[in-house]
């Protein structure tokens, strides 16, 4: 099982973002992609979970070896694809509990309902382990919270809908040290032979904590050098000057 990418290429406003990407994320690794600003990291996570403003013009996306390419992102989401944002959206005027309860229930089969005792226990179970007041589960999803409060949020939900694939859009930013380890904690928790993580950082600091089984480097909307863990803290020491001479 895994999620690969092959020679994607895709544009916004008719401007080439991805330019023959290919990556393959096995079930039970977590891949690492870093680079610098402008590569398109966001947006091979956004093509990837179907964000409607990007035109993919060649290549596959291929979850188990199906090509969703075709599918709407809600389809993709049952799928087994979680998006965590860079920027949480709010969404006004509906409860956190509400929220997780009517996703949780577009994945059960016709005609099942989902047992609110289970499911309230589960949701409290994992507010604890990400240290969430469960005021939280009452409150509009995001709406008046903090940068750590939507990053844990965006978790939570990950949690709660138990994806196939993760992918991670620069959840570390902004958050302080304290809601780093939080958030990490709730991620490796999540770490399993049949789930597969994509996390996309531009800090090792992320990754002394989440640590990845690879690590991608992106250039140009391209994947132009993988390694171990350690490609990371060379980045971190040196930065992308290598980039310069390719």
């Amino acid at each position: 099982m895994s999620l690969t990418i092959e020679n994607l290429q895709a544009s916004v406003d008719e401007t080439p973002i991805l330019k023959g990407l290919n990556l393959e994320i096995p079930a039970g690794e977590v891949h690492a992609i870093m680079g610098p600003n402008g590569s398109g990291k966001s947006t091979l996570s956004k093509i990837i979970a179907g964000h409607d403003d990007y035109e993919v013009t060649g290549g596959k996306v291929l979850l188990d070896g199906v090509d969703i390419a075709e599918l709407e992102v809600d389809e993709r989401s049952r799928a087994g694809i979680f998006l965590a944002f860079q920027y949480p959206a709010e969404v006004p005027g509906v409860s956190n509990a509400n929220f997780l309860r009517a996703a949780l229930q577009a994945r059960m089969p016709e005609g099942e309902e989902i047992d609110a005792v289970s499911f309230y226990k589960d949701l409290y179970a994992k507010m604890d382990e990400l240290e969430m007041d469960r005021k939280f589960t009452s409150r509009a999803v995001n709406e008046g919270f903090s940068g750590g409060e939507k990053k844990r949020n965006e978790i939570l939900q990950m949690m709660m809908l138990d994806p196939r694939y993760c992918l991670l859009d620069e959840t570390d930013s902004g958050l302080d040290i304290d809601a780093l380890k939080v958030v990490a904690k709730g991620v490796n928790s999540m770490r399993s032979p049949n789930r597969g993580f994509l996390v996309i950082t531009h800090y090792q600091r992320l990754l002394d904590y989440i640590k990845p089984d690879v690590v991608h480097v992106m250039s140009d909307g391209q994947i132009v050098k993988t390694g171990g863990a350690d490609l990371a803290l060379e980045l971190e020491s040196s930065g992308y000057d290598f980039l310069k001479t390719a």
